[in-house]
């Protein structure tokens, strides 16, 4: 199982970033994905998740809006895009595998600056 993230970077307050995690090595639309991120000092925080079809979306309270998760299975894709952004929202950002709290492979993380 390989989970490969890209497109974080530095970007100004309000702002906005498209993440991509492309996944590799089991049969992507056959379960749940979600993004977390973790900001220094903090623990992992759940961002959203999405079931296998793509067709179920589940956002924490305070992202939603802001946030939409979304999945491309032809392409063995997960995406983040984030819009508003907040200097709080400066963190390193997971794509993961399996429902919520039930984590069974992570990515390495992209690293969102913003400033």
């Amino acid at each position: 199982v390989q989970l490969v993230e890209s497109g974080g970077g530095l970007v100004q307050p309000g702002g906005s970033l498209r993440f991509s995690c492309a996944a590799s090595g089991f049969t992507f639309g056959d379960g749940d994905v979600a993004w977390y991120r973790q900001a220094p000092g903090n623990g992992f925080e759940w961002l959203a998740s999405t079931t296998g079809n793509g067709l179920r979306t589940y956002y924490e309270a305070s992202m939603k809006g802001r946030f939409t998760i979304s999945r491309n299975n032809a392409l063995n894709t997960l995406y983040l895009e984030l819009s508003s952004l907040e200097t709080e929202d400066s963190a390193l950002y997971f794509c993961a595998r399996g429902p919520y709290a039930t984590i069974d492979a992570w990515g390495q993380g992209t690293q969102v600056t913003v400033s």
